[in-house]
């Protein structure tokens, strides 16, 4: 389960539990029928509370990453699993906005603040 958010500058996802694909796709269309791949939002994923992901998500993930890793200012994301972290750490090949990986939630809406 994700909830999803949106200020004039950044876009929240949380998620609850399982990341999945159904998950990943509501969250493509959020962004589509908000007109957010403008360049001008970041993005912050807080996946502090997620259990795990499906394999077909992570495809999905690469997929997205590939078009529209030029579409956001900063990305960040927040998690104490050190495989998320490196997973995270390797997306920085594929994208043009900056992204860092934070453990405190706190820490991570400063970084993103300062993009504003």
């Amino acid at each position: 389960m994700i909830t999803l958010d949106h200020t004039p500058e950044l876009v929240t996802l949380t998620v609850l539990g399982e990341f999945t694909l159904e998950d990943f796709t509501e969250f493509e269309e959020y962004l589509i029928a908000n007109d957010l791949f403008d360049g001008t939002h970041s993005l912050l994923f807080d996946l502090r509370e997620m259990l795990g992901f499906t394999v077909d998500l992570a495809l999905e993930e690469i997929r997205f990453t590939r078009i529209h890793g030029g579409d956001f200012k900063r990305i960040a994301v927040v998690t104490d699993s050190q495989w998320v972290a490196w997973s995270a750490w390797l997306e920085k090949a594929f994208v043009q906005a900056e992204l860092r990986v934070f453990e405190d939630i706190d820490a991570a809406r400063a970084w993103l603040a300062e993009a504003s």
